[in-house]
């Protein structure tokens, strides 16, 4: 059952540790590697358990992405994990002819995504990893919005074979989902059924969508919210249906908004049945270091940036 619980806060990076020792009981073709940031990613406990199945490749990113793209070959299921400034930062080339172009099931598990990565500054910060990784043929491309939706997302990757791109945030966040929520790669969750406009998140920024349905209803619009958390393959029928029903859309992201969930919702509704769309996200600019809250402030990321979208977008029509 679908719960919100904006109090309860919880660490995707627990989270992938946890669907990964999981996982590695249930099935000895799973191994992971890591690039020296394993203890940082909380890989190191599936390395704890399962030493014969981890490889520290050290600061090798590309040579990581062949090593794993070799293990699937061999018959293994690599789950490769580092932070998102160095895969796919370091190794796009790899990516796409090692992994890609022959559909190797290698699941890309990247932490520290978007601003939200704070102090660590515009380096490490990647705001244009996932408009990357869309324009790749062959990858899956994940986002998931808690912990509870991480280890649900890990585990169905480990069900479909082939290539993935799951993105995770550093700081631990609000719990959007109960414990085991009913998420499907390919597939859209409606979380808040409404009629006036569609606010469509992916990542940290469903939460935010969520404080924004709440604020909107305190000023008599009714906002519909939906949690996409695959942005490839995207729900189109879906995210069509949803503008049919309301009228007009806001995207919310924590990336550039060029190529990112905004640019996937234009691209789908436009030839189909095209609605005013408003994309919130960062505005194909670099970050710089702060504390979390500040950057998501600063750059627009946050409940208040999607209220005033939602209610220009509703004014305009």
């Amino acid at each position: 059952m679908l719960g919100l619980m904006l109090v309860q806060m919880s660490s995707m990076r627990d989270a992938l540790a946890e669907a990964l020792l999981e996982l590695g009981s249930k099935d000895q073709r799973i191994v992971v590697l890591g690039a020296d940031t394993s203890v940082s990613i909380k890989t190191s406990l599936f390395a704890d358990r399962y030493p014969d199945r981890f490889f520290n490749v050290g600061i090798a990113e590309a040579n990581m992405i062949g090593i794993a793209a070799g293990l699937a070959l061999a018959g293994k299921i690599p789950y490769v994990s580092t932070y998102s400034a160095f895969v796919p930062g370091k190794c796009l080339d790899q990516i796409r002819n090692a992994v890609a172009y022959p559909n190797l099931d290698v699941k890309i598990v990247s932490s520290h995504g978007g601003v939200s990565v704070g102090p660590d500054g515009a380096s490490h910060q990647t705001v244009e990893d996932v408009a990357a990784m869309r324009a790749i043929p062959h990858l899956r491309v994940i986002l998931p919005a808690d912990a509870p939706s991480t280890r649900v997302l890990i585990e169905e990757s480990w069900r479909t074979p082939g290539p993935f791109y799951i993105r995770l945030s550093r700081p631990s966040v609000p719990e959007v989902y109960s414990s085991r929520p009913d998420l499907k790669v390919g597939h859209v969750k409606v979380l808040k059924e409404g009629t006036d406009v569609a606010i469509i998140a992916c990542g940290v920024m469903v939460n935010a969508a969520l404080e924004a349905g709440e604020s909107l209803a305190k000023e008599k619009i009714s906002a519909e919210i939906v949690d996409c958390h695959t942005l490839k393959p995207l729900d189109a029928d879906t995210i069509v249906g949803v503008a049919r029903k309301t009228g007009g859309i806001v995207t919310a992201e924590e990336q550039n908004i060029i190529g990112g969930l905004g640019s996937a919702v234009a691209e789908s509704t436009s030839s189909s049945y095209p609605v005013p769309i408003s994309m919130v996200g960062v505005r194909d600019t670099f970050g710089e270091s702060g504390e979390y809250k500040e950057l998501m402030a600063k750059y627009g990321l946050t409940s208040k940036d999607i209220v005033r979208a939602a209610k220009k977008l509703v004014a305009s029509r």
